[in-house]
């Protein structure tokens, strides 16, 4: 298992007090009413979509890309919605981290635990399909409070960043994995552990494939997902982790677990794969990380996407 990020006096030096004041007021603002923490996540994000110009025209490729059959006014407003997600994403994070289990309780709904459980009584592993969601860290929050299982993870090049993310994400899970520990992910599955996994956004030409995914024809798609459900025999279930309207709270919905994936070939399987998380994205569109450049990898010869 990897080696996780311990708090050390290191980490009080000078050089990290203006990430220390940051999470002290993100701290802060977590302790308001829920409605006011929304409104505020909103102005946020609305506030970021002036000045974060490269993200807003990566978002709106993006968008171009993916649905190339919506007018040019209904990606827009996918765009604009897009923005407050991220300034929400913000504050889901604190959320995540600093609330109490009793308080997310009261905000939060989940519905598909049963889906687990039926993979767990079959003595399989789970291979938990996590989309990146703005809500990613919250919905983290929501399934480890139910099932903990252990998160795939890229440790963060900044000491403090990476023992608090770690840290918030342990508070509901068993443990955490380096991403690039595929062995030790394998390891976990067969010993009958949920695995968090991502596969949806571009990791690089390395172990990838060119399928298709929303209105783009060779997109890179990981194989991991093959990999890890050939040489694991683990159940896959995605999960989709959605705000809901108004500021009225979230929901957490685990979606049927798939026993028997196709796993004849990695394509087949990355296809496969592509198509439910399309599926799950467009549950709550507007929620999804667009500011990845999610189509930056292309076949030799295919011109620059962006």
């Amino acid at each position: 298992m990897t080696n996780l990020p311990q708090f050390s006096r290191a980490l009080l030096h000078p050089r990290y007090w203006g990430i220390w004041f940051g999470i002290g007021l993100l701290y802060l603002i977590t302790l308001l009413p829920y409605p006011v923490i929304y409104r505020l996540g909103r102005g946020l994000g609305q506030l970021a979509r002036r000045f974060m110009k490269r993200r807003v025209r990566i978002t709106r490729r993006n968008l171009e890309l993916a649905f190339p059959h919506k007018t040019a006014e209904e990606r827009e407003y996918y765009l604009e919605k897009n923005f407050e997600s991220v300034g929400l994403g913000l504050m889901e994070t604190g959320i995540a981290w600093f609330w109490p289990t009793s308080r997310i309780q009261r905000w939060c709904d989940v519905s598909g635990v049963e889906q687990i459980h039926a993979v767990q009584a079959a003595k399989r592993g789970v291979l938990l399909i996590g989309i990146h969601f703005l809500t990613l860290e919250l919905g983290a929050r929501m399934f480890g409070m139910n099932t903990p299982g252990i998160g795939v993870y890229r440790p963060n090049d900044n000491p403090l960043l990476d023992w608090l993310q770690t840290w918030g994400r342990m508070r509901s899970n068993k443990s955490m994995i380096d991403r690039k520990d595929i062995k030790g992910m394998i390891r976990a599955l067969k010993k009958g552990e949920i695995i968090w996994y991502a596969p949806d956004h571009d990791y690089g030409p390395r172990s990838s494939v060119f399928v298709p995914f929303f209105g783009v024809d060779q997109a890179a798609t990981t194989t991991g997902t093959y990999t890890l459900a050939r040489m694991s025999g683990a159940a896959i279930v995605p999960m989709v982790p959605r705000r809901k309207p108004d500021g009225k709270g979230y929901e957490l919905i685990i979606l049927p677990a798939e026993f028997s994936p196709p796993l004849d070939t990695p394509e087949g399987t990355a296809l496969w794969m592509n198509k439910i998380i399309e599926q799950c994205i467009m549950m709550a569109p507007e929620q999804y990380m667009w500011l990845h450049r999610r189509f930056k990898t292309r076949p030799e010869g295919v011109p620059p996407r962006y």
